[in-house]
């Protein structure tokens, strides 16, 4: 077993301890009494905390023209928190029925990614090429025009402060009311879920994928560990300069590209929703997992910011070390509330409770009280009918943390009563 995964398990304990309690939880990062703040002098920093940060950020809102849409991020295993995002349902004036998300992955500090997630729109909408009759053509020069322009303004603030070092992927997508466009320049993806299915996702841009290890020892970089001369795990980005200096090559020639991907896929009335999400997400699950688990979700949950959270969760519980952000856009053939689905939800939470229920009394009878790890080991060897599609158990973890806090108070309670005196009469 993973030691960040026992790790996670016991920062949970302690979370859902203090919430049983009435109490918030500390956030990773506070010190308590008796700890120094500080690094050693020559010593590294760790990217990673000692416990996940696992408070998040959430936001929900719609547009008159008919979307819904959520987001949630969280800082998780990583020690600086470098996800920001964009959700612009609505953008006003002739494009009163646009909207523009986008979310931003920055690397080596989290400036760069702040800085484009608040400039990147004005730059595109500022070519003049995004109007509302809606050329094609245009509107993809615009969004890559747009690009180049914010990696132009950021290289003029680098050179003006002296920094090289930093920069930020970008998944984002304009919806139209024809078109979807996708847009993507990094390693972050969007998905588009069509009648249950995946209908489209953005390709990731690595440095070991053929094209783009071309471009990179072109610019006189190598790719070494899957990563650019070594270091960077992504081959195009905003930012990040002292991967192109090659004064002889145009900006989309460069060891790393800021040159969006952009693809234009016509709007149906079968689109349920779309994601956008960093590479937190990503690593742990695949593109049809989650928009399995996000269908399933729909039919049982009202409220997308608590999807998106459950998303998260299931990603976090999957192993992710990374910042983990998502952005959520439902369109009007989205699922809807099933009473089947809660009835089957119900079932299996009811299930889950009284397998913990025994799997804890089993071990309880053999001497010491279970932990939580031992309990979700053993359950992890059962078989479960009616897991979500996509999300298996890792989805109902939280369901089963509380089923074993429910079955720890109450061997407390009754040991208790075991052990108090007894009147002498």
């Amino acid at each position: 077993m993973p030691a960040f995964v026992r790790q996670l398990v016991k920062e949970t304990e302690k979370r859902v301890t203090s919430f049983f309690k009435g109490g918030r939880g500390g956030a990773a990062g506070e010190l308590s009494e008796g700890e120094e703040g500080g690094e050693e002098e020559g010593v590294i920093p760790s990217p990673y905390l000692d416990r996940p940060v696992l408070d998040k950020h959430m936001q929900e809102g719609c547009a008159s023209w008919g979307i819904t849409y959520a987001l949630a991020s969280m800082q998780g295993w990583r020690a600086h928190m470098e996800d920001f995002h964009n959700c612009f349902p609505q953008l006003g004036g002739e494009l009163a029925h646009w909207g523009f998300f986008a979310v931003y992955d920055g690397h080596a500090g989290n400036a760069v990614a702040q800085h484009c997630s608040r400039n990147l729109l004005d730059h595109i909408l500022g070519t003049g090429k995004i109007r509302a009759d809606e050329d094609v053509e245009r509107v993809t020069e615009g969004i890559k025009e747009g690009f180049f322009l914010m990696d132009k303004h950021l290289h003029a603030m680098a050179c003006r402060e002296g920094w090289e070092r930093g920069g930020t992927t970008v998944v984002a997508t304009a919806i139209t009311p024809h078109h979807i466009y996708f847009v993507n320049c990094g390693d972050s993806r969007a998905v588009l879920c069509r009648a249950g299915r995946v209908a489209f996702s953005t390709e990731d841009h690595k440095p070991f994928s053929p094209g783009e290890r071309e471009r990179i020892e072109s610019a006189g970089g190598s790719v070494t560990l899957q990563r650019v001369n070594g270091s960077l795990a992504v081959s195009r980005a905003l930012g990040d300069f002292s991967y192109k200096t090659a004064e002889w090559r145009p900006v989309t020639e460069q060891m790393v590209s800021p040159e969006p991907e952009v693809s234009a896929v016509e709007r149906s009335p079968a689109d349920e929703f779309l994601v956008l999400a960093c590479d937190g997400v990503w690593d742990t699950v695949t593109n049809e997992e989650l928009c399995a688990f996000i269908h399933s979700r729909l039919r049982v949950c009202t409220d997308l910011r608590e999807v998106c959270s459950q998303v998260i969760d299931l990603c976090l519980y999957k192993g992710s070390l990374d910042n983990i952000s998502i952005i959520l856009v439902c369109f009007p053939a989205a699922p809807q509330l099933s009473p089947e689905a809660l009835h089957q939800e119900a079932e299996l939470e009811d299930f889950l409770e009284s397998k913990v229920a025994e799997i804890y009394e089993e071990l309880s009878a053999r001497g010491d009280e279970p932990d939580l790890l031992s309990v979700l080991t053993v359950l992890a060897s059962t078989m479960i009918p009616g897991l979500p599609p996509g999300g298996g158990l890792q989805s109902k973890r939280n369901c089963i943390i509380s089923a074993y806090y429910q079955q720890k108070e109450v061997r407390r309670s009754r040991l208790a009563q075991e052990l108090s005196p007894t009147d002498a009469n």
